[in-house]
C-alpha cells in the first residue's frame, strides 16, 4: 500500500525540492522541525499578505501558529497563536518565480 500512498505525496509536493513541504516550524523540540530547510528562507502568504512572524505552518490543515506578543509560558517558551485562514509557502532563495504550495480546492 505505501506504492499506492507515494502518488499522493509526489502530487502535494508538485515539483520535489523546489517545493516547501506541508508543515513545518522553527522550533527545534518539534517534530515538524525543518533546520536545512529553514536556511533557504521560507516565503509565507497568509490570508493573501506576507508574513514574518509564523512559527509554524500547516497548508493542508490551513493555519499557522505565531508568538502572542512578549508572553511566555512556564517553561520560558513564548506563547503561541493558532490562527486559521488560507497559506501559501515557497522558498525565497528561488526568487520571484519560485513555485509555490498552497492548498488546491
Amino acid at each position: 500500500m505505501t506504492e499506492d500512498q507515494q502518488p499522493d505525496q509526489a502530487n502535494s509536493t508538485a515539483s520535489g525540492p523546489d517545493v516547501p513541504p506541508d508543515r513545518l516550524a522553527i522550533d527545534p523540540r518539534s517534530p515538524h522541525y525543518g533546520g536545512d530547510l529553514l536556511t533557504r528562507g521560507i516565503g509565507i502568504n497568509f490570508r493573501g499578505s506576507r508574513k514574518h512572524n509564523i512559527e509554524e505552518y500547516s497548508i493542508s490543515e490551513g493555519w499557522v501558529k505565531v508568538q502572542a506578543g512578549k508572553t511566555m509560558d512556564r517553561k520560558g517558551n513564548p506563547l503561541l497563536i493558532k490562527l486559521n485562514g488560507e497559506v501559501e509557502a515557497w522558498f525565497e532563495d528561488l526568487g520571484d518565480d519560485a513555485p509555490k504550495h498552497s492548498k488546491a480546492g
